[in-house]
C-alpha cells in the first residue's frame, strides 16, 4: 500500500510541474491576446474569428496525431474552445443575447463557443434578441434555426428578413434531455414539470417508468421547469444538464429522449462578415415571381454555376396575398465571384456567410 501511494504521488508531482508549465504558457498567451486586442479595437475589427479558430484545432489535431498523442479532436476543440472564450474576453467584453432563460439549451450552445464567463442577456423570445443586436444592446445574438426531429423555427427566419443583422456562425448540438428531481423515488413523483416539445420527446421513458398517467404541467421552458423542480420535492423535471445543475435539481436518469440522434441548429447573428475560411456557407432570401416555372428558374442558377444547395425553405409573406419568400443554404462564400454575381442577378437578401459546421 505504502509503495502504491509513493508512486500516486510521484505521479501527482509530475502532474503538478506540468500543470505550472501550462500556467506559465497560458499566461504568455494571454499578454499577446492582450496586444491583439488592442490592435483589433484600433482597427475596430471583429473579436470573434470562427474561422480562425477552426484553423487553430485543424493545426493542432494534425499536430496531436503526429505525436502519437492521446487527445482527438473533440477533445483539443474542447480545451480550446474554452481558452478562445477566455481570450476574446480579454481582447473586448461584449455582450451575448440569447434565447432565455439561463439553463435553455441556447444557453448551453452560446456557452460552448463564448464560455461560462462572458457577459450574457438572457431574454424571453427570439426576435427579442435580434432587436439587441440590432440596437447594438449586444454585439452577438445565439438563437435556434432548425431541429432534425422538429423542422425549422419559424421566427428565426422571419426575424434574419426583418433585421438588419447577419449570421456569423452556426453551432450544431446535440439535445440530450434528463430527468431530474429531489425526490430520489421515482415511484413518489406526482407531476412532472417540461416544455411541451421536451415532454413529447421524452414518451418512451415516461411510459416505461409509469410517468405518462401522472399530472404534466407545461412550462416556457425546460430551464423554468427545472427552477420549479428544486422547490417542489414530489416533483421531477425534464430539462438540460445544464438547467438542473444552474437550480441544484439532482439528476436521475440522462438521455431520456426518444430519438437519440435528436439535434438543433444554432446560429449566432451580429453585424460584420466573415473572412473566407475555404468550407463555407452563405444564407439567403429569395423571392420569385408568382408564374409557373420562376422556382425551377432560380434553381436551375445553382445548377449552371455548380453551387451546392444545402436547404430551401418557404414562409409566408404575412400579407393579404398567399406569396412565399424562400430562404436558401448553399455551399460557398459571398466573396467569392459566382456567388457574389447569383446573389445580384437575383436580387437576393445576403443573410450572411459563415463557416460550415452543420
Amino acid at each position: 500500500m505504502k509503495i502504491q501511494e509513493r508512486e500516486l504521488n510521484d505521479l501527482r508531482k509530475n502532474i503538478d510541474k506540468i500543470d505550472n508549465e501550462i500556467l506559465t504558457l497560458l499566461n504568455k498567451r494571454m499578454q499577446i491576446v492582450k496586444k491583439v486586442g488592442e490592435v483589433k479595437n484600433n482597427a475596430d475589427t471583429p473579436i470573434y474569428r470562427p474561422e480562425r479558430e477552426k484553423e487553430i484545432i485543424d493545426r493542432l489535431t494534425k499536430l496531436s496525431k503526429r505525436q502519437n498523442g492521446i487527445l482527438t479532436k473533440d477533445e483539443i476543440e474542447a480545451v480550446f474552445l474554452e481558452i478562445f472564450a477566455i481570450s476574446r474576453s480579454l481582447e473586448r467584453k461584449e455582450r451575448i443575447a440569447f434565447l432565455g432563460p439561463i439553463g435553455t439549451y441556447t444557453h448551453q450552445a452560446a456557452e460552448s463557443r463564448f464560455g461560462a464567463n462572458a457577459r450574457y442577456l438572457p431574454l424571453l423570445n427570439i426576435e427579442a434578441v435580434f432587436k439587441a443586436v440590432s440596437n447594438k444592446e449586444a454585439k452577438y445574438g445565439v438563437v435556434p434555426v432548425e431541429n432534425n426531429t422538429e423542422g425549422i423555427v419559424g421566427i428565426t427566419l422571419d426575424s434574419l428578413k426583418k433585421y438588419g443583422v447577419k449570421i456569423v456562425a452556426e453551432i450544431c448540438m446535440d439535445i440530450h434531455h434528463s430527468f431530474a428531481s429531489i425526490q430520489d423515488d421515482v415511484t413518489k413523483i406526482k407531476r412532472i414539470y417540461s416544455h411541451p416539445q421536451g415532454y413529447n420527446q421524452c414518451l418512451n421513458f415516461l411510459e416505461t417508468h409509469n410517468l405518462l398517467d401522472i399530472e404534466f404541467i407545461p412550462t416556457q421552458s425546460t430551464a423554468k421547469a427545472a427552477e420549479l423542480a428544486s422547490k417542489d420535492e414530489l416533483s421531477g423535471a425534464i430539462c438540460s444538464k445544464i438547467a438542473a445543475k444552474i437550480n441544484n435539481v439532482p439528476l436521475l436518469f440522462e438521455r431520456i429522449e426518444d430519438n437519440m440522434a435528436n439535434r438543433t441548429r444554432f446560429i449566432i447573428i451580429s453585424d460584420f462578415k466573415t473572412n473566407i475560411s475555404g468550407h463555407d456557407k452563405t444564407s439567403v432570401i429569395a423571392k420569385t415571381s408568382h408564374k409557373s416555372g420562376a422556382l425551377f428558374e432560380l434553381l436551375k442558377n445553382f445548377k449552371q454555376k455548380d453551387i451546392n444547395l444545402l436547404k430551401i425553405e418557404s414562409r409566408p409573406n404575412k400579407d393579404d396575398t398567399f406569396n412565399t419568400w424562400f430562404y436558401i443554404d448553399f455551399e460557398g462564400h459571398i466573396d467569392n465571384e459566382k456567388i457574389k454575381e447569383l446573389v445580384e442577378k437575383e436580387k437576393m437578401i445576403w443573410l450572411g456567410s459563415y463557416l460550415k459546421n452543420c
